[in-house]
């Protein structure tokens, strides 16, 4: 499933990003620029951080918009940022890697089952945050299954 909307396009390897609204502002316009979503749902994403964080532990954050925001959804999408350096998402909560998700008809489900179950392990968030082509980081999910 991850990798019909995970394109190489979507990924951007070794960003700078200096707070978390800008990285979540990166993130949307990657989906914005590939079709995926209405550039208003790059706000949406930016309600849905402030309202609840999309930082969820190990260096990893999942940008998304809010329930309103589903009609600018064109179709299922997903960005990936690659932030060695790392960005702070409040509180000290360090993100070296974000995906900024846009789902269609409930199809990001799917896709966040897919990331938390990569993400759960240290060695792969830190195998994702390594990554040194946009192939490997799409190959590390061709693993789960």
């Amino acid at each position: 499933m991850i990798q019909t909307v995970l394109p190489t396009d979507n990924i951007l390897l070794n960003v700078e990003a200096k707070t978390s609204e800008e990285a979540i502002r990166l993130a949307g316009s990657v989906l914005v620029k590939n079709g995926y979503v209405e550039e208003t749902y790059i706000e949406k994403m930016i309600e849905r951080e402030q309202s609840l964080t999309t930082y969820m532990g190990n260096y990893i954050a999942i940008p998304h918009g809010t329930e309103e925001s589903k009609e600018e959804v064109i179709t299922s999408g997903i960005s990936v940022l690659q932030i060695p350096n790392g960005v702070d998402f409040g509180n000290g909560n360090i993100v070296k890697v974000v995906f900024g998700i846009a789902g269609k008809n409930n199809e990001h489900l799917d896709i966040l089952s897919q990331i938390a179950i990569l993400c759960s392990e240290e060695e792969n968030v830190d195998k994702l945050i390594a990554a040194s082509s946009k192939e490997e980081l799409i190959n590390m999910f061709s693993e789960v299954e």
